[in-house]
């Protein structure tokens, strides 16, 4: 359901918007939640997999992989703001007006199932247990995160903020 008139909002500074966002669609808030979801994933399967193959307790890995989320996910945003030539700093604040709340819900999610599936956080790496709850968990994040970030984009924050740099 692309529109011609949803793409060139690269500023938002358009006549007639009167100062509000773009109407946010469902695939709009789709792709934010899958670019968001990627960097989320690597850092919480990372801190997961380190922290069940350390044999960490199960806080010490959730705490893991929560900073390794936020640490990839913000990551992942500010390699294509640095690559519009924003300078660091300003590339940072983007990262985290983008990505912090979408972050936030997501990793909620995740770890709340991973904790409260019986077994999930004590299973090893091989387990199909660890696995399929960590891949169920990732994938009810999506789902959950997805309304949120469309609502963020409707009102020109979240992955709005990060558009004004492609």
């Amino acid at each position: 359901m692309d529109h011609d008139h949803d793409h060139g909002h690269g500023h938002h500074g358009h006549a007639g918007h009167g100062g509000h966002a773009a109407p946010a669609t469902w695939r709009m808030a789709a792709q934010a939640t899958l670019h968001c979801l990627t960097g989320c994933a690597i850092g919480e399967v990372l801190g997961m997999v380190i922290g069940t193959a350390a044999g960490l307790h199960n806080g010490a890995t959730v705490a893991l992989s929560i900073a390794l989320a936020f640490v990839f996910g913000y990551a992942l945003t500010m390699r294509g703001v640095l690559r519009a030539g924003v300078p660091l700093r300003q590339a940072l604040k983007v990262a985290l007006a983008a990505d912090t709340l979408s972050i936030a819900v997501m990793e909620i999610i995740d770890n709340t199932v991973m904790v409260t599936i019986p077994g999930a956080m004590d299973a090893g790496l091989a387990d199909l247990l660890f696995w399929g709850a960590l891949a169920g968990s990732l994938a009810l994040a999506f789902v959950i995160t997805t309304p949120v970030n469309r609502w963020m984009i409707g009102r020109g924050k979240g992955h709005a903020v990060v558009h004004a740099y492609h």
